[in-house]
């Protein structure tokens, strides 16, 4: 297969031959020899690269989670870096200035909370307000076509749930910009190139590409599949295993007896999935140094996985195990992140009242309504 960034290379440039070009890209931005995007770019005898911008993590990676990025100067090429995600998260005139294009180059892992696709929106914000024209190099959805959850409600709609989209959403970025564009009032200059030979019900690992992490915590295909469920363990005051070697697989607290967890979760029979009790001190974040028990999910059967049942039952579990330890965090203003992560200020009622279920119901004709709204954008049938 090729992807987004072979056919700008080989052909789909020569459109913009002589314009200034800007690149939003990061570590994920190599082709299939992992050859960086910025140096393809920048070396091409026909390419006149000016400009670069960095997501959360930084251009290089480096980054730890919510952690700010200031704008730079990159030491490879001598080109300004423009921070998207420190003071600013929506590009100003000044950083839009020296380009005339903006070439999107990232690799999403398929879940609303992921803030690379939010990025992607503001900067086609930016190429409206500005008169630029966006390019998406597309790339593959790394856990294929398949939609969970529910949508972003008005109230919570935040940096990890801008838009409203369901909690695995089942678009590549390009699919998504042509969404954002056509139904979010995102109305820049759009062109997507597309992949070839990119089938929506495989899997990044079915595929003949290497997976990059695209962020510190994002360390394999099953953990992808695993966060669009997962993820909402942040909000809570259990660790989701980040300072652990398999972040969002790993889910405990000191608080937590594994055994007893693995049993109680393991008899909800939730498909596709199982856990095993096991032991773990993260080396950062929640419980930094402190021992936790807690389980390790093993994915069974990805095909028949529901991964925002899952992130739901185990919180689920773990509430009905320990309510005198167990709680939802709240920042210094009071606001549950849980919400923001959710989607919905209703769910964490539910889980404390043992209600998932309903919650899942609920979504069943949400994401049907979604299926239809995303069906015109789809470039991959």
């Amino acid at each position: 297969m090729k992807i987004g960034l072979d056919f700008f290379i080989e052909e789909q440039f020569k459109e913009f031959k002589g314009q200034r070009i800007g690149l939003l890209t990061n570590i994920t931005g190599v082709n299939q020899q992992l050859i960086p995007a910025i140096d393809l770019l920048y070396k091409h005898p026909s390419i006149n690269l000016t400009t670069l911008y960095s997501p959360e993590h930084g251009i290089r990676g480096e980054a730890k989670e919510g952690e700010q990025v200031s704008s730079s100067t990159d030491p490879y090429t001598g080109l300004p870096v423009y921070s998207l995600y420190g003071e600013k998260k929506e590009p100003t005139k000044e950083m839009m200035d020296p380009v005339d294009v903006v070439v999107f180059d990232l690799q999403d892992i398929g879940s609303r909370y992921y803030t690379f696709i939010y990025t992607m929106a503001y900067m086609m914000k930016a190429c409206e307000k500005f008169n630029k024209h966006f390019v998406v190099l597309d790339r593959p959805n790394p856990i294929s076509g398949k939609i969970e959850g529910n949508i972003v409600e008005t109230d919570v709609r935040s940096f990890v749930g801008l838009l409203p989209i369901p909690n695995r959403h089942g678009m590549t970025v390009g699919e998504l910009a042509q969404l954002f564009k056509c139904e979010f009032g995102y109305n820049c200059l759009l062109t997507v190139v597309p992949m070839q030979g990119w089938d929506r019900e495989k899997y990044f690992d079915e595929l003949n590409l290497i997976w990059v992490s695209p962020s510190p915590n994002t360390t394999n295909i099953d953990m992808c599949t695993l966060y669009a469920g997962t993820c909402l363990i942040e909000g809570t005051n259990l660790s989701e295993g980040r300072g652990t070697t398999r972040p969002f697989e790993i889910v405990g607290a000191p608080f937590i007896n594994g055994q007893l967890l693995a049993k109680k979760f393991n008899e909800k029979k939730n498909p596709g999935i199982l856990a095993r009790p096991t032991t773990f001190a993260p080396f950062y974040q929640k419980y930094e140094n402190e021992k936790c028990e807690g389980i390790h999910l093993h994915i069974k059967d990805r095909k028949v996985l529901n991964s925002v049942q899952v992130g739901l039952s185990l919180i689920e579990t773990v509430a009905e195990i320990y309510p005198n330890h167990f709680y939802f965090k709240r920042n210094d203003q009071g606001k549950y992140f849980f919400d923001l992560l959710a989607g919905t200020k209703q769910l964490r009622a539910l889980i404390l009242k043992g209600e998932t279920e309903v919650f899942l119901r609920s979504c069943n004709g949400i994401l049907q309504k979604f299926q239809k709204l995303k069906e015109p954008y789809l470039l991959y049938k």
